[in-house]
């Protein structure tokens, strides 16, 4: 069975930083092209990011282009968001989810297999 557990997130002005990591276990993370997505209270959730299988593609929320940076750690089995420059709206729970499609990649919270349980991140003015 495979597993997603979220971590890093936390509370930070605006302006800072925080890294979220996203273990898998259960299977290899190679095996998934692994999205970021957010959700706002009282919001629909939303797509953030994306990194395909081989880590050699990735796709972007115009909301975060230029401040965030998704990476993956195949040999860690841990996919990264390293968010920047943060600002309150950046507020959300933020959750990591894998795809097993085999090539390209999808910014539809629809087209993933496997979510976790997602991790808090508080942006303060």
């Amino acid at each position: 069975q495979v597993q997603l557990v979220e971590s890093g997130g936390g509370l930070v002005q605006a302006g800072g930083s925080l890294r979220l990591s996203c273990a898998v276990s259960g299977r290899t993370v190679s095996s998934y092209t692994m999205g970021w997505f957010r959700q706002a209270l009282g919001k629909e959730r939303e797509f953030v990011t994306v990194i395909t299988r081989s880590g050699g593609g990735t796709a972007y929320a115009d909301s975060v282009k230029g401040r965030f940076t998704i990476s993956r750690d195949n040999d860690k089995n841990t996919v990264y968001l390293q968010m920047n420059s943060l600002k309150p709206e950046d507020t959300a729970v933020y959750f990591c989810a894998a795809d097993n499609r085999q090539t390209g990649y999808s910014r539809s919270y629809y087209s993933y297999d496997y979510w976790g349980q997602g991790t808090q991140v508080t942006v303060s003015s």
